[in-house]
């Protein structure tokens, strides 16, 4: 960098008399502003983050319960960077694929869920996207409630009902879930190997048939995220016998855990989290997962995701990397044990 003393020491040599002539003032103020010029350049701050629109690609459809929350947050967010934070529903791995492609300069996210980022790489080999390779956390975003639910025509209130039908006529009950690897199958297969029990699995293609299947009679049971079962609930569609979280819902504050209906060990909570594209610069990260926290710090925020019945659960970049480290652990487990496979 130039300073300007040395321009001051440029100017005053390029004025003086060389046979007889001055070389053009012109060209020496010429000189000097250029130099000048260099030393401003390279002082330059960065551009503000972020200096353009956010994407959040959701791999969920629409009218989602990961697709409501996350709409929520993202208009908070907006709201503090001053830039549009647009919302992409792209289902499936098309989601994960576009992210992972996308430049890793922090205006491109992911909504990944734990089926996605953790289960699913535990039961195929053949998925398109390593979630490890591809993307870096950023903080984890809301927690719906896991609820077991029947239908009226089953005639059981309690949990324990449920188990001692289930094991006097092992594989005569079934459960519908919104296919092989998602939440509800996972968390069905958790609670046979807790209580003992065989009961078969009817996937559908997506939670909308598996709910309104379950609601409709022709399957007998679920565990399905609060959201997705609630208005059922509400009006008497559905029986809800406990939450598989380990605190009661705020939106069903009267169903008992199921370590208060007596399954002690029993515990499971859906989770999304944002992600960023492998190779984005850790001064960004922190500042999406900055202001991720602080929208679900917000008061506003937090009383409409409570009516959705999503919990907001924010973390740092660095508790998502240890809480997804752990979450792999104990789902390895059941896996392996209950020989859980998608290819």
């Amino acid at each position: 960098m130039i300073s300007k003393a040395s321009c001051a020491a440029l100017r005053a040599f390029l004025s003086r008399p060389v046979s007889g002539h001055r070389v053009r003032p012109l060209l020496a103020a010429g000189l000097a502003g250029l130099a000048l010029w260099g030393a401003g350049a390279h002082a330059a701050p960065a551009a503000e983050f972020p200096d353009k629109p956010v994407r959040i690609v959701i791999p969920f459809p629409a009218g989602a319960a990961a697709d409501t929350a996350m709409r929520v947050v993202a208009r908070k967010m907006s709201e503090q960077w001053r830039q549009p934070v647009i919302i992409d529903n792209r289902p499936g791995a098309a989601g994960f694929q576009a992210v992972a492609s996308a430049p890793p300069d922090g205006h491109t996210l992911l909504m990944g869920a734990g089926s996605g980022m953790v289960t699913a790489p535990l039961l195929s080999s053949k998925l398109t996207y390593n979630p490890s390779r591809d993307f870096v956390p950023v903080g984890r975003v809301v927690v719906n409630v896991p609820i077991l639910t029947t239908h009226p025509s089953l005639k059981v209130r309690t949990v324990q009902e449920l188990i001692a039908l289930a094991r006097k006529d092992p594989g005569a009950l079934n459960y519908s879930t919104s296919g092989n690897g998602s939440p509800g199958h996972l968390s069905m297969e958790l609670f046979q190997a807790a209580t003992g029990t065989r009961m078969v699995q009817i996937p559908y293609k997506g939670g909308g048939p598996a709910v309104n299947e379950l609601a409709g009679g022709y399957v007998q049971l679920g565990i399905n995220a609060v959201p997705s079962v609630a208005a059922q609930i509400k009006a008497g569609k559905l029986v809800p016998l406990a939450v598989a979280s380990a605190k009661r819902s705020r939106a069903f504050p009267e169903v008992p855990t199921m370590a208060e209906a007596g399954l002690k060990n029993f515990e499971y909570d859906i989770w999304y989290a944002l992600f960023a594209p492998a190779g984005t610069p850790a001064d960004r990260v922190q500042n999406i997962s900055k202001v991720l926290g602080a929208a679900l710090n917000d008061a506003e925020v937090t009383a409409l995701l409570v009516t959705q019945g999503a919990e907001p659960a924010p973390t740092t970049p660095q508790e998502l990397a240890r809480f997804m480290q752990e979450d792999t652990a104990r789902w390895a487990r059941l896996v392996k044990d209950r020989n859980l496979k998608l290819d």
